[in-house]
């Protein structure tokens, strides 16, 4: 055993925050080939599902231990309905101790963005995503790679959304499903 003492773990996660944050991603993230990974975890090291879960929360604790309360995401669902948001993708997150105040003030300051039309902000550790209205001027989007906060580049990047059925058919590692033969006739129910 180790000598050295061990904090309580549990106190040092905000459980809610770590439910939105779940909840946020569950519903916003591509996880089919996270989940191939994780299934071949649980074999390979011959472990239950919540023992493999509470052993990448601890190691997630242990490289960032501040990580987990410092990722913060905002989300805005009254988006007009008029107005196109489009995904990007920030080189600046929680490592860089950025606040969801400074990047908005950024983007305020930098782009003429209306601070109301910054959404869906999501701080993670290295970089942070965020949606702003569709159509953003070349020169303003050049601009907006160079600007810095605490020392760090924005380089600003906007974000491919995935085709969600190319990557069910596609994200299995290679696997691909077994059509039907030719010439083969479903029977009618």
């Amino acid at each position: 055993m180790n000598n050295k003492e061990t904090p309580n773990l549990t106190e040092s996660y905000d459980l809610e925050l770590l439910k939105e944050q779940l909840q946020h991603i569950l519903a916003h993230e591509p996880l089919e080939e996270l989940r191939d990974i994780v299934a071949d975890l649980t074999l390979e090291l011959a472990i239950d599902l919540p023992r493999l879960a509470a052993a990448l929360l601890h190691r997630q604790h242990i490289i960032q231990p501040t990580e987990l309360s410092t990722v913060i995401t905002e989300r805005v669902d009254n988006v007009p309905n008029a107005m196109k948001m489009v995904r990007y993708r920030l080189d600046i997150g929680s490592e860089h101790q950025v606040t969801l105040d400074d990047i908005k003030r950024v983007l305020v300051e930098e782009s003429g963005v209306d601070k109301n039309n910054i959404n869906n902000v999501s701080i993670r550790h290295q970089y942070t995503l965020i949606e702003l209205p569709d159509a953003m001027p070349p020169d303003i989007f050049q601009l907006l790679k160079t600007v810095e906060i605490n020392n760090q580049k924005l380089d600003i990047r906007r974000v491919k959304i995935r085709n969600k059925k190319r990557s069910i058919q596609h994200g299995r590692r290679g696997k691909t499903r077994n059509p039907k033969p030719q010439g083969h006739i479903s029977d009618p129910l």
